[in-house]
C-alpha cells in the first residue's frame, strides 16, 4: 500500500479530464475521470466551454479523493496539463469572452497560410514551411478578422493551462512550455517576437498575454482557499506551472535529456525529444528553446491518423476477423495480430500511405491522403492488417530519417499509448526504427507528468530530473531484430518515394472532391 504524503497530477483531455494521485515512487493510487462536452458549431470547428472543464474537474477531483479513501491532508501539491492550442479569451474580470477554440479547430486555414507567407524569422520553428491553422496567432488573428467585437474587449488572451492555473491560484501566468511551441516565444532571442507580431496584424496582441512565464515545475501559486474547498483539497498547497499534455507526458517517461525520444501513440503519433543545441530546417518542428528543460531544445515530429487507421481497418474491413474473434471469445484485433504476424516483411510488396487525415511532418500537408500500393490477389486481411501498421512505421521512421539528417540522432525510443498493448506493433516499430522501445509501468504517462511537476513544485524533489528518475520505472524493452531492420529498409526507400510521386494527383482529388 503506498504511503503518504501523495501528489495529484491533472490531465485535462480533448473529452475528459483525468485526476490521478500518486505516491512519490510514481506508484498510481487512484484515478479518476469525467467528461466533458465537445461543439462543432460549423464543419472544421470546435469548443469547448471552460467552465464546463471546472465543473468536470471537480467532480473527478473529489471522487479520486472518496474512491482512493485517501485524507486531503496527505496532498503535498498539484499538477496540470492541459491540450495545447486551447485558446480562451477573457474580458477585464477574466471571464471567458466566447467558448474556447480547442487545439483540432481549423477554421484559421487562411491565416496560417498569410502567417506562413510572411516569412518572418520566427517562422524557424515551423521549419520555415506551412503554418499550423491550429496555433494560437492563427486563431486570434482568425477572432480579430472575423469577431472583432470580441477581440476588442479580450483584455486577456491565453491558453487552456493559463485559464485552469488562474482558476487555481488567482495568478495570471504563461508556461515557457505553450509560449515556445505555440507563440513563437524564444527566451534567448528576449521572448516575444514582437516584429513577427506586428508584421501578421497582432502587435496589439503582446499587452494581452500573461507578463510572467514560468519554467514547467515552478510554482505558479498556492490553492486558493475557495478553490480548496470546492476541491476537497487543503488550501494552500503549491500548484506547479504546468503545460501542453504530450509534453507533460516526457517527465512520465523520463524523457528529460538528450538520447531519448518520447513516442506518444494512440490515435495518432507524436516524437517528442531533447537536444542539446538548436537546430531547424524543413520537415522538423522546434527546436523549442527551453521548452521542456531549461538550457535544452525541443524537437517535435507528428503523424496525424495512425491507431486511427487501425481502428477504421477492424471496423469497417475485418469482418471475417471479427467472426473468428466472436467463436474464440477474444479481441478481434488479437486474431488480425495473429494473422498478421504470419505475414513476412514488407507485407509481400503491399505499402500504405498513413496520410488518411494528411501529413503533419515532414510534409506539413493538409492535402495529402492515404495510399494502398501494390495489391494483388494473393493479399489477405491479415497482409493488409501487417502493411497498415508497417506504413505506420515507416511514416515514423521517415520522420526519424529527416530529423537524421539534422544531426540528430536518439538511442532509444520510449512509448505511451494504446498500441503499446501490441506487442506485434511495437516490434515493428523497433525493427524498421533500428532502435530499442522502452515500455514504463504507468501507462498514463501524462498525468504521471503532472504529477512530477506537482512534486517538484512541493519541494519533495530537488528537479525534475530526479523526480522523473524516481517516479518512472521501466517494465520492458523490446530490442530490434537486425536481419529484419535491413529488409525493412527497402520499403521505407519506397514509402518515402511515394508521395512526391503522387503529390499533384492526390491533391488535384482532394481539391476537386472538397468542390463537389
Amino acid at each position: 500500500m503506498a504511503t503518504p504524503p501523495f501528489v495529484i497530477g491533472v490531465d485535462f483531455g480533448t473529452e475528459s479530464v483525468r485526476v490521478g494521485v500518486f505516491a512519490l515512487d510514481g506508484t498510481p493510487v487512484v484515478f479518476a475521470a469525467e467528461p466533458y462536452p465537445l461543439y462543432h458549431p460549423r464543419p472544421g470547428w470546435a469548443e469547448q466551454k471552460p467552465e464546463e472543464w471546472w465543473d468536470s474537474f471537480v467532480k473527478a477531483t473529489r471522487r479520486a479523493l472518496q474512491e482512493g479513501r485517501i485524507s486531503k491532508e496527505t496532498i503535498a501539491g498539484v499538477g496540470v496539463d492541459c491540450t495545447s492550442c486551447t485558446v480562451v479569451v477573457m474580458d477585464e474580470g477574466f471571464r471567458p469572452l466566447r467558448p474556447a477554440i480547442i487545439w483540432m479547430d481549423v477554421r484559421a486555414a487562411d491565416q496560417a497560410q498569410r502567417i506562413a507567407a510572411s516569412g518572418h524569422p520566427a517562422l524557424k520553428y515551423n521549419g520555415f514551411g506551412s503554418v499550423s491553422a491550429e496555433w494560437l496567432p492563427c486563431k486570434v488573428l482568425w477572432l480579430k478578422e472575423n469577431e472583432r467585437d470580441v477581440y476588442e474587449r479580450a483584455r486577456y488572451v491565453g491558453e487552456f493551462i493559463d485559464w485552469v492555473t488562474l482558476r487555481l491560484t488567482g495568478n495570471w501566468v504563461a508556461s515557457i512550455n505553450n509560449t515556445s511551441i505555440r507563440w513563437y516565444y524564444d527566451r534567448q532571442e528576449g521572448g516575444w517576437p514582437v516584429s513577427f507580431y506586428e508584421q501578421i496584424g497582432l502587435g496589439d496582441l503582446l499587452p494581452r498575454f500573461p507578463s510572467r512565464v514560468l519554467d514547467m515545475g515552478q510554482v505558479a501559486g498556492t490553492l486558493l482557499p475557495s478553490v480548496a474547498e470546492e476541491l476537497g483539497l487543503p488550501a494552500g498547497i503549491p500548484v506547479a506551472e504546468g503545460g501542453a499534455d504530450a509534453f507533460v507526458a516526457m517527465f512520465g517517461l523520463n524523457v528529460v535529456a538528450p538520447g531519448k525520444m518520447a513516442f506518444i501513440v494512440g490515435s495518432s503519433h507524436l516524437m517528442l525529444g531533447q537536444s542539446a543545441k538548436p537546430f531547424y530546417g524543413k520537415g522538423i518542428f522546434g527546436t523549442y528553446t527551453d521548452a521542456v528543460m531549461p538550457g535544452q531544445y525541443t524537437v517535435e515530429g507528428g503523424q496525424v491518423s495512425t491507431g486511427s487507421v487501425v481502428k477504421w481497418f477492424k471496423e469497417h474491413y475485418a469482418g471475417n476477423a471479427a467472426a473468428v474473434a466472436r467463436e474464440r471469445g477474444v479481441d478481434t484485433y488479437t486474431v488480425l495480430n495473429e494473422w498478421a504476424a504470419q505475414v513476412p516483411v514488407g507485407s509481400e510488396g503491399l505499402i500504405v500511405l498513413d496520410y488518411f487525415q494528411g501529413n503533419r511532418t515532414p510534409y506539413v500537408d493538409s492535402l495529402a491522403r492515404g495510399v494502398m500500393l501494390g495489391l494483388s490477389l494473393k493479399h489477405t486481411a491479415g497482409h493488409l492488417f501487417r502493411a497498415i501498421i508497417e506504413g505506420i512505421a515507416y511514416g515514423s521512421e521517415h520522420i526519424f530519417r529527416t530529423m537524421r539528417s539534422y544531426g540528430y540522432v536518439v538511442d532509444e525510443i520510449v512509448a505511451a499509448g494504446g498500441p503499446t498493448k501490441s506487442r506485434l506493433w511495437m516490434q515493428i516499430h523497433a525493427d524498421v526504427s533500428g532502435t530499442p522501445i522502452t515500455l514504463t509501468r504507468v501507462a498514463n504517462a501524462t498525468a504521471l507528468g503532472s504529477a512530477v511537476l506537482a512534486s517538484v513544485a512541493a519541494g519533495l524533489y530537488p528537479d525534475i530530473p530526479t523526480a522523473s528518475a524516481a517516479m518512472v520505472h521501466v517494465k520492458e524493452r523490446i530490442e530490434p531484430n537486425k536481419e529484419r531492420h535491413e529488409a525493412y529498409r527497402f520499403y521505407v526507400d519506397r514509402y518515402i518515394e511515394t508521395y512526391p510521386r503522387l503529390q499533384d494527383l492526390i491533391q488535384s482529388i482532394v481539391r476537386h472532391t472538397s468542390r463537389a
